[in-house]
């Protein structure tokens, strides 16, 4: 007789919430600021709870939210890669953060968990976890490239040895912004339709990347925040951020997803840096920090090593 999984959503929730309160908790003790909330309803089903720190000592701006979305059919921009999912309910939830720093020389960071599910009467459950972090430099800094790369692995290493190298390649290969022909920084971790370890280590998995993520980037914040900066310094990282915002408008599936399916629109572009700027034809001059961003650190590479 076969076992039937069980798919503990409520876990998953309870989860994601703590998370959220955690890592808020962990960027306010950095900073001495406080995170606002403001919490709020979705009227085809579901809500969330938005977090934003801005113009604090150490984030220009910091957002953490939870949301909980569900609905009785995805929309056909959602199932037309996905051809199982039509006609299917579906929940999807997840915490999601983006953090913005004042300091040039502190990176930028993006991280993600989440769990989607869509049933049928008398069909078995399709369901997955996805997420990740990221890391997006302005002026590199080995050190810290290699400390966000073993934290990563780190977070792999109890779930397989090829869990870090194959997540490392597709964040590589994901966060990518081919009108530019350049990643966006220097990678992390990247993971999407996983369920291949059935649902209790999948989320394990899922629970210890997500734990990870403030061991992986509070020291990098504690290590550059002090560094003197300038006008050139910061702006160039306005010009930078540029790229950021082309990846999240233009590729990134969860922003695309939020706005195809009626989520709160103040909530999706939260990801958004508060200050940007474009320049047209802007190339760094040789050998300068700036160009080492693009020349060096811009490079699929093993930073563990």
């Amino acid at each position: 007789m076969s076992v039937v999984e069980v798919i503990d959503k409520e876990a998953v929730k309870t989860y994601l919430l703590e998370l959220q309160d955690s890592i808020c908790a962990g960027l306010e003790k950095i900073d001495g600021g406080s995170f606002t909330e403001e919490t709020w309803e979705r009227a085809e089903g579901g809500g969330g709870r938005s977090r934003v720190l801005a113009e604090s000592r150490v984030f220009e701006k910091a957002g953490v939210n939870f949301s909980h979305v569900f609905g009785t059919q995805l929309p056909p921009s959602a199932t037309a890669a996905r051809p199982e999912l039509a006609g299917r309910s579906f929940e999807a939830m997840g915490v999601s953060l983006v953090i913005h720093p004042n300091n040039p020389y502190v990176p930028t960071s993006h991280a993600n968990v989440r769990f989607f599910i869509a049933e049928a009467e008398g069909e078995e459950p399709v369901w997955w976890f996805g997420g990740g972090y990221d890391l997006t430099p302005f002026y590199g800094n080995e050190e810290d490239c290699q400390h966000w790369h073993r934290s990563a692995q780190a977070a792999c290493l109890p779930f397989g040895d090829d869990l870090y190298p194959r997540l490392k390649d597709w964040c590589d290969r994901y966060f990518y912004l081919k009108h530019r022909d350049e990643p966006r920084g220097v990678g992390g971790l990247f993971f999407d339709d996983f369920n291949e370890l059935g649902f209790e280590q999948s989320f394990a998995f899922t629970r210890s990347v997500g734990d990870s993520f403030l061991d992986a980037y509070l020291p990098i914040v504690e290590r550059r925040n002090s560094r003197a900066f300038g006008e050139r310094q910061r702006q160039f990282q306005l010009y930078r951020r540029g790229r950021y915002v082309e990846f999240n408008l233009v590729f990134d599936r969860g922003t695309l997803f939020g706005l195809q399916t009626g989520g709160r629109t103040e909530s999706i572009l939260m990801s958004l840096p508060p200050l940007v700027r474009w320049e047209y034809g802007y190339e760094p001059e040789p050998e300068s920090p700036e160009a080492e961003l693009t020349e060096f650190y811009l490079k699929a590479r093993d930073w563990v090593q």
